[in-house]
Parts: C-alpha cells; sequence; structure tokens
C-alpha cells in the first residue's frame, strides 16, 4: 500500500437522508419527534380545536419511528 495506511481498508460511513434530518428529532430514549401534522395551509377549514391540538410536537408510533431510524443511523 503506497503511500496509504491501515484506516482506508475501512467501510465508509453510512449517510443521512437530508429530508429525514430536517423533519425529525430523536429524544434521549430513543423515540422520534415530529411536529404536528396539517399545520401548514388550509387554516380557515380547520376547527379551532384542531389547530389547538395541532400545536408544538408529537412522538412517531413505534411502527413509524422504525422505518425513520433507518434513514438516520447516527441519531
Amino acid at each position: 500500500m503506497p503511500g496509504g495506511s491501515a484506516l482506508e481498508s475501512q467501510m465508509s460511513k453510512m449517510k443521512t437522508k437530508s429530508s429525514a434530518k430536517k423533519r425529525f428529532k430523536l429524544t434521549a430514549t430513543g423515540k422520534v419527534k415530529v411536529q404536528q401534522a396539517g399545520k401548514r395551509h388550509g387554516m380557515i377549514k380547520r376547527t379551532n380545536k384542531f389547530i389547538r391540538n395541532a400545536r408544538g410536537t408529537t412522538v412517531l408510533s413505534d411502527q413509524d419511528a422504525r422505518i425513520v431510524k433507518k434513514f438516520m443511523p447516527y441519531g
């Protein structure tokens, strides 16, 4: 190996999906946090109760979180 070292034979790092890192965060316990859906546009047709309940963030279900975690290999 001219000019190389033993470190060059390691596997390359996995890439995080850019769309996932913009939309999701992981909690300390490994759950996936996400913004509430349905608040981007069309507020005129939504009820006040819906808008009020859709504030802040929510935690994804275990089935959906499993999919998202594949896109974010390093958290």
